[in-house]
């Protein structure tokens, strides 16, 4: 533990922030997240510094060209670490292993190393706080090694689920993550689970939410080209978001005039599972591979329909970046998925139920048939409500649609997160709230 010399900023100066994220910050929802929090950050006038954990093929890309900080610093997989990243979510769209799978000797060595890296990025920057993604083992030992520094972390749902895949951890990573100063949550559900599971009191628990790029993702200037409907999913390949469920619905109903863009990648087995299944028809689905987001929004201009059939998720951005392209959606009932459309109507927003689960992502075999007897009867509904409107027409917004667009702008979701920032540096060191009991009912 090295000693911090705090700069308490009154509210309204400029923060020197330090970002930190375990693993690359790009390619998922988190990574997305992050990349949103630095540049909205950098337009508040605040200072921002990143700690991440990358491949070697990351610092090699473009992707950290855009990142907007003053200063980064990378613990590389693959060298600084043997083994390549640990992702949050067991199948991630670039090589990585799983938590469940180190060992005691290299989860021993994943601390060590990040906890060198923390401490030497530290000393060096300064920070006046830190926000952490994920309420996970490198956030835990952050607020470890500097208990008089406001820490405050983002859930994205991922973490919550690695608390029921890796038991053996959970102590250790509760322990750690108690000494948040501030915690930002998804969705109500979300912050009911915070509570619960990290003992954590209700009070430092933000409903923040999430945001979308609205620079990016807009309504297209002109009509769509005439010609099949033009369906999208975009995500990881894996079991998880549903994919080979939603892939069995489509082949199910007859050849038509529709056509399927999968954006995303994985790897391992249900990789192979879902390229097979593209495979069977490969004239109506198409796979794009991982994709910049403005390529994806480009997609989404062009798309019709936007589907999202994942098992498990937090906040999906995904839905809200297609519906300000204009997309009709279909996704399942999520947590995440009740807390943007509560009370929304319209019916180009369809939600179907989840099939009944084996541990926290998997359908009961039981209940595979029905999943996917779902998802074709929501694709029948809205490829026909597609056919009965003037599918090359200019799409435009309605009310609710807009409504809920406008509650999740990136401008507004970044002051709900810098009010967490301000109440964060106003509270007493973390330190103070170690070993609180029933903390969820506070």
């Amino acid at each position: 533990m090295i000693p911090i010399l705090l700069s308490l900023s009154e509210e309204g100066e400029a923060l020197r922030i330090l970002h930190l994220i375990s693993q690359v910050p790009a390619a998922t929802g988190s990574g997305i997240y992050l990349q949103a929090a630095l540049r909205h950050a950098r337009r508040a006038g605040h200072e921002n510094f990143l700690l991440a954990g990358v491949s070697e093929e990351f610092a090699g890309s473009q992707w950290h060209d855009s990142l907007a900080c003053q200063g980064h610093r990378f613990v590389y997989f693959g060298r600084d670490l043997p083994h390549a990243v640990v992702g949050m979510s067991d199948v991630m769209p670039y090589a990585s292993c799983r938590f469940c799978d180190l060992s005691a000797a290299e989860l021993q060595r994943y601390e060590a190393c990040f906890a060198d890296c923390l401490q030497r990025v530290v000393r060096q920057w300064r920070p006046d706080l830190i926000h952490a993604q994920h309420l996970w083992l490198v956030t835990a030992l952050a607020c470890r090694l500097f208990p008089q520094l406001p820490i405050v972390a983002s859930c994205h749902g991922t973490d919550l689920r690695q608390l029921q895949l890796c038991p053996h951890l959970a102590d250790r990573v509760i322990a750690g993550c108690r000494g948040l100063r501030r915690v930002y949550a998804l969705h109500p559900d979300q912050q009911l689970e915070i509570a619960g599971r990290y003992d954590i009191a209700a009070k430092r628990i933000e409903l923040v939410g999430s945001g979308y790029n609205e620079q990016l993702f807009y309504l297209p200037d002109q009509p769509r080209p005439a010609g099949p409907l033009q369906l999208v999913y975009a995500g990881k390949l894996s079991r998880a978001k549903g994919v080979p469920w939603l892939l069995r619905a489509l082949l199910g109903l007859p050849q038509g005039d529709w056509q399927l863009h999968l954006a995303g990648d994985g790897q391992g087995g249900e990789k192979e599972e879902i390229l097979q299944l593209v495979a069977q028809r490969p004239q109506q689905l198409c796979w794009h591979g991982a994709i910049r987001q403005a390529q994806l929004a480009q997609l989404l201009r062009s798309s019709h329909l936007c589907l999202l059939p994942s098992l498990y998720e937090g906040l999906p951005l995904i839905l809200l970046e297609a519906l300000a392209c204009g997309c009709h959606v279909l996704t399942t009932e999520l947590p995440g998925t009740r807390a943007l459309f509560a009370g929304v109507t319209d019916e180009r927003i369809e939600r179907i139920h989840l099939p009944l689960l084996e541990g926290v992502d998997r359908p009961a075999a039981a209940a595979e048939d029905n999943f996917i007897a779902a998802l074709q009867a929501g694709l029948q509904r809205q490829l026909q409500l597609l056919r009965a409107a003037d599918a090359a027409a200019r799409p435009q917004l309605s009310a609710e649609i807009s409504g809920v667009l406008q509650r999740y702008r990136w401008e507004t979701t970044f002051r709900r997160m810098e009010q967490g920032y301000w109440a964060a540096l106003a509270e007493p060191p973390a330190a103070s709230f170690c070993g609180h009991a029933g903390g969820g009912g506070e």
